[in-house]
C-alpha cells in the first residue's frame, strides 16, 4: 500500500494546494488497484479452502476491470462497477462453478446492476458502514459526513437492509455485515437491519470486525 506522502504528491502534481478531503480521495484512488489482491488473499480460501498461487494473484491484480472476468485456476472473479468516490471502483462476485460469493463493501447507493450481480449468491459480504443518526449527530466535520452519506460514499444500515431485501436470497447460506464504522455504527444495529431483510434471528447474521475479519465459511 503506498504511503500517505505518495497521495499528497499526487495531489500536488494535479495542481496546487487542495483541501484535506482531496488528499483523502487521492489516497483512496491510489490504493484501489490493490483491492483484488487483498480480496484474493483473504477471501478465496474461504470459498475454495486453498490459497491460489502467488503468480496468479499478481496477474489478477492488474487484469480485473468492470465487465471483464478473471480466471484463477478453477475460480472465476467477476468485477462489477459501483458508485463510489474512487478511480474505476468495482466490487466482486467469485465462483468455483458450484457456489458463488459476493462482496460489496464500498458503494454509496445500490443500483439495478448491483442487485442483479448480487442475486442468487450462496454467501454475501455486505457493507453496513454507518447508522444514519449516529453519523449526522456525530463529531465528524460536515464535509466528511456528506462524503460518507452521499451517493458515492458508503451504505448505511437501512440502505443495506433495502438492498438485501431486493435480492434473490433463495440460496443464501451466509450473510456477513462488513466495513462497520467504529464511530458511527454499532454491531447490534447492523445485525438487526440485515436480519429484518432476511426474516431471521439477528444471531444468524455474522459481522466482520476491523481487527479480526470473520471466520471460515463452508459453501
Amino acid at each position: 500500500m503506498p504511503p500517505v506522502s505518495a497521495a499528497a504528491d499526487s495531489v500536488r502534481a494535479a495542481g496546487g494546494r487542495r483541501r484535506r478531503k482531496d488528499v483523502l480521495l487521492a489516497y483512496v484512488a491510489l490504493t484501489k488497484p490493490r483491492i483484488i489482491e487483498l480480496l484474493l488473499v483473504t477471501t478465496v480460501p474461504a470459498l475454495l479452502q486453498r490459497t491460489p498461487p502467488k503468480a496468479a494473484i499478481q496477474r489478477a491484480s492488474y487484469s480485473a476491470k468492470a465487465g471483464n472476468s478473471v480466471e484463477i485456476g478453477d475460480l472465476e472473479v467477476r468485477p462489477f462497477p459501483v458508485p463510489h468516490d474512487a478511480r474505476e471502483p468495482v466490487q466482486y462476485v467469485l465462483s468455483d462453478g458450484a457456489a458463488k460469493l459476493g462482496v460489496l463493501t464500498d458503494a454509496g447507493i445500490s443500483t439495478a446492476h448491483v442487485e442483479k450481480m448480487l442475486s442468487g449468491l450462496d454467501a454475501l459480504v455486505l457493507e453496513c458502514n454507518y447508522d444514519y443518526d449516529m453519523l449526522w449527530n456525530g463529531a465528524y466535520p460536515r464535509w466528511l459526513k456528506e462524503r460518507i452519506g452521499g451517493p458515492f460514499g458508503h451504505l448505511d444500515n437501512l440502505e443495506s437492509e433495502r438492498l438485501l431485501g431486493a435480492l434473490d436470497r433463495s440460496r443464501l447460506k451466509h450473510v456477513i455485515g462488513a466495513h462497520l464504522s467504529r464511530e458511527n455504527n454499532r454491531p447490534e444495529l447492523a445485525r438487526a437491519a440485515l436480519a429484518r431483510a432476511m426474516g431471521c434471528e439477528a444471531s444468524w447474521i455474522s459481522l466482520a470486525t476491523q481487527d479480526e475479519g470473520f471466520g471460515w465459511r463452508d459453501l
